[in-house]
C-alpha cells in the first residue's frame, strides 16, 4: 500500500490510526486543563462516585477479599515517598544528592542497616562495618520508589539484600520525583527536558555510581536494573571502559536494549512516525504529566482496572502474576516524570530495530534517503558488544518488550540468560513468586 509522503513512514491505515490517537490526545487535554481547574470538593466528589460505582458493580466475596488486604495495601498506596515506604517495613534509609557533570541533581537512596543495627557506621571509614554494595536502578516513567512497594518484606529485593548484609543503593533519573532540579533550569524551563537516554548514560549512571563508591570507599559495586534500568547500563558500560572495573556483575532484570515492538496499533504507527510528530503530540517537557490526575479522580480499584488495560492494550500484558492487593498498594506509585524526548528516543530504536543512541539529526534530508542515504549518515549505536562486566540476564518468557536471541547478538559472549517461563514485563518487580522464582538467581550472580 502506498506511503503517505507528509508522513514518510506510515501507510494510510497506519495514518488513520496516528489521527485517532492525536484525536484521544486532544480529548485528553481538554479533560485533563478543566480537572486542573476543580475545586477539591468536586475531586472528592468523582472520587466517591467511582467507589460506589465500582462497588456496585462487584460481588459480595470480591469485596469482602479487597477490604481483607485494604489494611495491608493502603498504607503503602498512600506512602508520600521512599523513606515512609521503608520506614512501614522498619527499615532506616537515609537520602542522598548527587550533582551531574552537566548540572542535575539526582536523588539517591541508601538502605545499609538491617533491623536493629541503624546506629552501627556502615562503609564509613575505619572502625566501620564495611559490606559490599549494590546498586539498583528504575525502568522508564517511574522512580526508586517500585523497589520498595510491595506488600510482603520478604518479596522486596532491596529489603532482602540488605537483610543479606549488602549497603543498598538506589538510583533515580534525571526529571522524576527525586531528581527535578537542575543548577542551569527550573523544571518549568523548556531545556530542563532535553534529555534523553543518552544523557543517563553518558551523566546520571557514571555520575550516581561515582558518587556512591567515594562515599562508602569501595572499589566496585554490583548493579541490578529493571527494564530501563538495564539499557541505562547496557549503554553507560559500553561508552565507559573505565566503569566496567567498578561494576563487578550486571544483573539485568526483565532487560531492554531493543524491543520487537508494541501490541497497539495505535502506538506502534507513532513508533514509526517522524519526531517531529510526538513532539506535537506530547510536547517537548514531561511525558504523560495526566497520570496524577486520574490517580486523584478514581477510586483505587478502578485505578488498577485502567491501568491493566493500558498494559494490556499496549504490550499484551495480563498481569495475572501480579495480586489484584499488590497492584493497589504499587500501581500508585508506577508512574513518575521523564522527558519526552526519552519516549521518543525509544520509538527511534524501536523503528531502527538497533540499540542506538538519539538521531538528532532525523528531519533532515539524509534521514529520508533511506538505504542510499546511508552511505553520508549513520546513527550511532552503543558498543554493546565492548562490555567486560559480567552479565546475568533474567527475562519472562511472556514479556513482548524481550527478543532475548536478538539481545544475546549484540552483547559480549560471557553473558548470561534466565528465563522465568510464565513471567511478563513487571512480574520481574511484583509477582507473587518473585522471591521464588528470581531472587535465587540475583543472589546466586551477586555471589
Amino acid at each position: 500500500m502506498a506511503s503517505i509522503p507528509f508522513i514518510g513512514r506510515l501507510k494510510v491505515t497506519e495514518y488513520l490510526a496516528l489521527t485517532l490517537s492525536f484525536t484521544l490526545l486532544f480529548l485528553e487535554t481538554i479533560v485533563r486543563s478543566i480537572t486542573l481547574l476543580l475545586p477539591r470538593p468536586i475531586i472528592r466528589f468523582c472520587y466517591r462516585i467511582s467507589r460506589a460505582l465500582f462497588n456496585s458493580l462487584s460481588s459480595p466475596l470480591s469485596r469482602k477479599a479487597r477490604n481483607k488486604k485494604k489494611s495491608v495495601s493502603s498504607p503503602i498506596a498512600h506512602a508520600q515517598d521512599f523513606v515512609e515506604l521503608c520506614n512501614l517495613f522498619g527499615y532506616y534509609a537515609e537520602e542522598h544528592v548527587v550533582q551531574t557533570g552537566d548540572g542535575y541533581l539526582l536523588g539517591l537512596h541508601r538502605l545499609g542497616w538491617k533491623k536493629g543495627e541503624e546506629d552501627h557506621p556502615v562503609n564509613a571509614g575505619p572502625g566501620s562495618t564495611q559490606k559490599k554494595v549494590v546498586y539498583l536502578h528504575h525502568g522508564l516513567l517511574m522512580n526508586s520508589e517500585v523497589w520498595v512497594c510491595l506488600t510482603e518484606a520478604e518479596r522486596c529485593l532491596p529489603f532482602v539484600l540488605v537483610e543479606q548484609g549488602y549497603d543498598v543503593w538506589l538510583g533515580n533519573n534525571r526529571g522524576n520525583k527525586y531528581s527535578k532540579k537542575s543548577l542551569h533550569h527550573a523544571p518549568t524551563d523548556l531545556p530542563f527536558w532535553n534529555f534523553s537516554m543518552d544523557q543517563f548514560a553518558f551523566h546520571d549512571i557514571p555520575d550516581s555510581i561515582a558518587y556512591i563508591l567515594s562515599t562508602t570507599s569501595q572499589a566496585s559495586l554490583s548493579y541490578i536494573g529493571f527494564s530501563q534500568g538495564t539499557a541505562q547500563a547496557f549503554a553507560t558500560l559500553s561508552i565507559h571502559p573505565t566503569l566496567n572495573r567498578r561494576i563487578d556483575v550486571f544483573v539485568a532484570l526483565a532487560p531492554a536494549m531493543a524491543p520487537p515492538g508494541l501490541a497497539s496499533g495505535i502506538v506502534a504507527s507513532l513508533c514509526k512516525s517522524n519526531p517531529s510528530i510526538l513532539f506535537l503530540a506530547f510536547g517537548r517537557r514531561a511525558m504523560l504529566g495526566s497520570a496524577t490526575m486520574w490517580q486523584a479522580l478514581l477510586y483505587p480499584a478502578i485505578f488498577a482496572w485502567f491501568i491493566d488495560k493500558c498494559l494490556l492494550y499496549l504490550f499484551n500484558w495480563r498481569t495475572q502474576n501480579i495480586a489484584p492487593h499488590q497492584k493497589l498498594a504499587a500501581y500508585p506509585h508506577l508512574y513518575s516524570f521523564t522527558s519526552t524526548k526519552s519516549v521518543v528516543h525509544w520509538f527511534q530504536i524501536i523503528r531502527h530495530g538497533t540499540f542506538q543512541m538519539y538521531d538528532d539529526e532525523v528531519t533532515t534530508p539524509f534521514a529520508v534517503l533511506g538505504n542510499n542515504g546511508s552511505q553520508y549518515y549513520k546513527i550511532a549505536k552503543f558498543p554493546t558488544r565492548n562490555i567486560k562486566t559480567p552479565i546475568v540476564l533474567v527475562y519472562g518468557g511472556s514479556d513482548s518488550l524481550v527478543d532475548i536471541d536478538r539481545m544475546l547478538k549484540e552483547l559480549p559472549r560471557h553473558t548470561v540468560a534466565r528465563k522465568i517461563q510464565k513471567y511478563e514485563h513487571l512480574d520481574l518487580l511484583w509477582a507473587s513468586d518473585v522471591d521464588e522464582l528470581v531472587f535465587p538467581h540475583v543472589l546466586e550472580a551477586l555471589g
